[in-house]
Order: C-alpha cells, then sequence, then structure tokens
C-alpha cells in the first residue's frame, strides 16, 4: 500500500543521541553525531497499527523529527543543507529491546521490523516542538533548539560520504522520556500543531524459531524505559564531611587553592538550621520576552523538565541574574524536587509561596520572597549549562554545600582535597578555642605555633584521631 504521504524512501538514517535531555538520560554525550539504517520497509503511517511479537515485551517507543529530502545532496554546506528539506513530519522510531542484544550497532533485528517508522499525518515546511504522548498522556516535550546537531549539520554531515536522494528520510533524534508501549496502548507523536501521528500497539504472532531469540535483562529493560544511570551523587563520607564543617571554613580552604570567587551572594536560607551538600543541576533562566514567553514558557517547559530530571543527591541552582522581582520556584516543584530525591535548591531570584518552605525539608536558598509567578520577569530556557548564580560560576556536576551563612560552590576535583582540609581544620579551631576558654594567650597559639602544635598533635593520638 502506497503511503498516504508519498514518502518512498531509498534510505531512513535514523540519528542516535541528538537531543540534550536524552544524552543527560543516557549518562553520555557525543562529540559527533552517529547514525543507523532503518530498511524502507519499517515505513509505516498514522492510524496503521505496530506489532509486538508475541513472547517479548520490550517495543520501544521514540518520537522523533522525520527530515524529508526534496532535491540531492552531496557533499552539501550547512548552509546549504536545508534548501535541500522537501518538508518535516512527525515520526515514530520503534524497537524491540528484546533483540537488542543481537545487533548492537546495526539496530537491524531491534528495530528494522516492518512498520516500525511510522511517519505523518502531515508534511511541514518548519517545525519548532515535538511532543509525545502515551495513552493521551504528554510523555515528550522538546524544541528543535534543544537538538544537539541541527539538521543542516546531519545533512552536511552525511552528505560528505553519500549522496542522499530526494525521498530520503532522516530521523533526527528523540529527546527524554521515550520509554515502553505494549498491547493496547495508542502512541502519538506531534510536530508543533501539524496533527498527531497516531500508532496502535497490538500483539502478533511469535517470532519464529530460527536463529537468534528474544532476551532480556535489567540493563535492557533500564534502557528501554529510560531509566538513568546513577548521577554524580557526592560519596556518603564526602557528603557528611562537607556538612560537619561551616561554609567560612570551606571558603578558606577554596581560597589556599586559589578559587577566590566561591561563594553565592545575596540568597539567605528559607531554614537557616538545614546543611546542604550536593552535586549542582543547573537551570538558567532569561528576562522575560513576551513572543519567547509564548514559545517556550508554557508546558512541560525547562523549569519543569529539570525538576523531573532531578536525581537524588542533586541541588538545582537557578540562574536568575539576580533580578528579585518575581518567584522563580514554587512549594509545589519544590516538593515534587524533595521527592525526587533533591539535596537542595539554590536562585538568586525571588521565591514563591515562601512561608510554606519554613516546614519543608529542604534546604533552599533564595534572593527574597516574592508572591508572582515567574513569567512576570523570566523565561525558562535550558538546563546543564554553566550558569551564574549570585556572581558566582557554577557548572554541572560542582560541588555545592551550604550553611546558616551561605552557600559556596566548589569544583568536583578539588572537592575531597577542600573536604578533607576544612574537617582539619576546625578540628585545630576547636582545640585552639578550648585552651582559649581555658585563659591560654593566643600568643603562639593563634595560629599554631611549634610548642602548641605539638600539643595538639598529642591530643589527636589520645584521642585516636588519625592523621
Amino acid at each position: 500500500m502506497d503511503h498516504p504521504l508519498g514518502l518512498s524512501p531509498g534510505k531512513i538514517i535514523a540519528t542516535h543521541l541528538n537531543f540534550r535531555s536524552r544524552a543527560l538520560e543516557r549518562g553520555r554525550r557525543p562529540e559527533h553525531p552517529s547514525y543507523f539504517l532503518k530498511p524502507p520497509s519499517s515505513l509505516s503511517w498514522s492510524g496503521r497499527p505496530v506489532v509486538r511479537p508475541a513472547g517479548t515485551s520490550l517495543l520501544g517507543f521514540e518520537g522523533e523529527i522525520a527530515v524529508v529530502l526534496g532535491r540531492p545532496a552531496h557533499r552539501v554546506s550547512r548552509a546549504e543543507a536545508l534548501d535541500c528539506v522537501a518538508g518535516y513530519a512527525a515520526a515514530n522510531d520503534f524497537g524491540l529491546y528484546d533483540f537488542r542484544h543481537a545487533d548492537q550497532g546495526s539496530n537491524l533485528r531491534a528495530k528494522g521490523h516492518d512498520g516500525f517508522t511510522p511517519i505523518g499525518p502531515a508534511l511541514v515546511p518548519s517545525v519548532r516542538w515535538l511532543r509525545t504522548y502515551l495513552n493521551g498522556e504528554l510523555v515528550q516535550e522538546a524544541s528543535i533548539d534543544e537538538l544537539l546537531f541541527p539538521v543542516d549539520l546531519l545533512i552536511a554531515d552525511l552528505s560528505r560520504f553519500m549522496t542522499l536522494e530526494p525521498g530520503d528520510i532522516i530521523l533526527a533524534g528523540t529527546p527524554a522520556g521515550a520509554s515502553v508501549a505494549a498491547p493496547g496502548d495508542v502512541v502519538e507523536v506531534e510536530l508543533d500543531s501539524s496533527g498527531r501521528l497516531r500508532t496502535p500497539v497490538t500483539e502478533g504472532p511469535a517470532v519464529p524459531d530460527l536463529g537468534v531469540q528474544p532476551r532480556v535483562d535489567e540493563t535492557v529493560r533500564s534502557a528501554a524505559y529510560g531509566s538513568r544511570p546513577p548521577g554524580p551523587v557526592l560519596p556518603e563520607a564526602l557528603a557528611k564531611a562537607l556538612t560537619s564543617v561551616s561554609t567560612a571554613t570551606l571558603s578558606a580552604q577554596l581560597r589556599k587553592h586559589g578559587v577566590e570567587h566561591h561563594f553565592v551572594e545575596g540568597v539567605r536560607p528559607a531554614r537557616p538550621g538545614l546543611r546542604m551538600a550536593g552535586v549542582a543541576r543547573t537551570l538558567r533562566y532569561v528576562a522575560l520576552r513576551e513572543d519567547v514567553a509564548a514559545e517556550r514558557g508554557g508546558g512541560m517547559n525547562a523549569q519543569k523538565r529539570t525538576v523531573e530530571e532531578l536525581r537524588p543527591g542533586e541541588i538545582l541552582v537557578i540562574e536568575a541574574r539576580g533580578d528579585l522581582g518575581a518567584g522563580t520556584l514554587g512549594d509545589i516543584l519544590a516538593l515534587r524536587a524533595l521527592r525526587r530525591g533533591a539535596a537542595g535548591v539554590v536562585t538568586d531570584g525571588g521565591l514563591r509561596d515562601s512561608p510554606s518552605f519554613a516546614t519543608l525539608d529542604l534546604p533552599v536558598y533564595y534572593g527574597a520572597p516574592h508572591a508572582a509567578v515567574l513569567g512576570r520577569r523570566h523565561v525558562p530556557m535550558d538546563s546543564q549549562l554553566p550558569v551564574t548564580c549570585g556572581g558566582v560560576l557554577v557548572l554541572p556536576g560542582d560541588v555545592l554545600a551550604g550553611d546558616a551563612e551561605g552557600v559556596v560552590v566548589i569544583p568536583r576535583a578539588l572537592a575531597e582535597r577542600v573536604a578533607a582540609a576544612a574537617v582539619e581544620q576546625e578540628r585545630e579551631e576547636r582545640f585552639i578555642l578550648d585552651r582559649v576558654a581555658e585563659g591560654a594567650s593566643i600568643e603562639g597559639l593563634y595560629p599554631l605555633g611549634p610548642r602548641w602544635r605539638q600539643e595538639y598533635e598529642r591530643s589527636r593520638s589520645d584521642e585516636g584521631g588519625e592523621r
């Protein structure tokens, strides 16, 4: 049967990791695009069921953007590449993870089944947003701006090695949220408001008992359901060390390591008695512009997606440019962050519903209370990029520690050394305080001179302390 859009590709080229959120979900970010081929016989269309063979269990769906070539492309530049595009359509890159063990890399047996590449229902001249629904529930949403390798780069890159012909299709990759569908489910994909590509899932006959057979283990199951690898959570001993010392002591040690700009200025703790230590997950807000807010501010925007991506032990760090004219986070999303295991929140903007945070068991640092929603001054733009919060550069994966005084940012490579030195510094300072309390002069004591150093070492030995 002919495809309703008249599609008849000689090649269907699928791109591996290409959305930033998917790369974060998988725990790796490629330096260059990579690809695999799907047979033209896998092409399907809206409304046509996809079949999961009996005896299998992991039919993965991936909402994607299909790029349809309208003219030949051979060694074209990026500037010329988009002139070769006839249009874009919603696509679903189905794959049977039960066969992933058989052909990793080629994906032929996992993703080459008849009907495993539905595309439609319309061809559109441009695209901004991709959304995927499972049984009517939104499970994937991403802007084309989140592509690691834009469409023009994909075309230029591929055309270095082969001629892309009219009708060929490039699948541009999938964002986070891809998962598994079962018989009875319906998966829908849409680009902007072009209509939904609808694919019901049915069960079909078992794969004939010839050659490789389905096989599933926990690693495959985790990959199919989109589970993330363990995040960059602090080792328990390091977290304990960081929360046992003051930020003032950590600050002193950071200066000894040549890091002068590390204290997040202008933020206060919602609960001064809570200590904080964790790893940064960053979120950037830009200044309000109405057209950008209309496009990117609603729905499952960057703010909400980032909260849903939080891993246990991570601290949400929000760059709000020090603008206190609106809230940047409220109690609902803060509670969601806590339920996801977040170790804290730091924002140099306003905090909405601030009285609620007095009883929330989550360390939160903020610039000022403000009742207005973030849309009054901010647009959530992107996550897991370097941000500036309270005048300090914060990289994803940096270590943060907070107490009643404030928050310090510690480069991950220095965290163990800084923490160990801070613990030792506070041991010495406690010794000095005890001696001063006993009436000793600070001469030769603060800082420790040779005589008092010897006394300190003896006391550590008596306590069984390790050096």
